[in-house]
């Protein structure tokens, strides 16, 4: 796979383990850090979230900000967690509460919603009269996850903890470093990734538009596709290895 020289944009910890696996597999890549993570002051409402925690009888982990920060919180309000099935949509999310002590279950293909909500431990922690799920998120996002529990018959809450902001860069930052390093591949692990993308791209988007863009979801997929990005790739799943897959599937563009 020698050849892909790609921009990675999650989180700046994310960016360094990622371009730490992909050296491995002799990858090039430049991290461009377009997920900058705050975390939210505790409001009255998430205090009563908290402190009915062991109403739900699933808990449903979106991402690794929302593991630290959820298990934070909760140790504040309940030092022995209540018996409840838990459930991230990848492993990365899953170790997090699974060195916490907790028991965790995730799908083994496809890291994404629609891979979740086909998980049986998810289909089974739901079966009971007047099932409530809690969703441990920042703020927006998954909205998929929770119309179709509430499809299944769930009642569907959420605990937002943080937001995810643009970091600032100089004007034609994303441009330059694209035409200086002469990439060829661009990465977003969200569709908040990808709006930041486009957002920081400014005048240049149709010029990058035309790059192959490697995505985590269909969701994603269709953002992109509806924003005019010409080349996109479903890597069905954020992690490391989910890339790698694609991108042996995928001809490296001559520049």
């Amino acid at each position: 796979m020698t050849g892909w020289r790609l921009l990675l944009t999650r989180p700046a910890e994310d960016c360094a383990a990622l371009a730490a696996i992909l050296a491995q597999s002799e990858i090039l890549s430049s991290s461009l850090p377009l997920l900058e993570i705050q975390a939210l002051p505790v409001s009255d409402s998430q205090r009563a979230t908290l402190l009915a925690f062991d109403q739900y009888c699933a808990v449903i982990v979106v991402s690794k900000p929302a593991a630290h920060l959820g298990l934070e919180l909760l140790r504040q309000y309940w030092p022995q967690p209540p018996d409840q099935a838990w459930f991230t949509v990848g492993a990365a999310t899953a170790q997090i509460l699974a060195d916490a002590g907790l028991p965790v279950a995730y799908p083994q293909q496809g890291d994404d919603s629609e891979a979740l909500l086909e998980l049986p431990q998810l289909r089974e922690a739901i079966r009971r009269p007047d099932p409530r799920v809690l969703i441990v998120r920042g703020e927006g996002g998954r909205e998929l996850l929770s119309e179709r529990l509430r499809a299944l018959g769930a009642s569907v809450d959420y605990l937002e903890l943080y937001r995810r902001c643009l970091p600032h860069y100089a004007e034609g930052a994303l441009l330059q470093r694209i035409e200086v390093e002469r990439l060829n591949g661009l990465v977003v692990s969200s569709g908040q990734g990808f709006s930041h993308l486009r957002q920081l791209a400014g005048p240049a988007w149709p010029q990058l538009a035309k790059m192959p863009l490697f995505v985590p979801s269909p969701r994603v997929a269709d953002m992109a596709h509806a924003a005019g990005a010409e080349k996109v790739v479903d890597c069905r799943g954020a992690s490391a290895a989910a890339l790698l897959t694609a991108l042996r599937e995928q001809p490296v563009p001559v520049l």
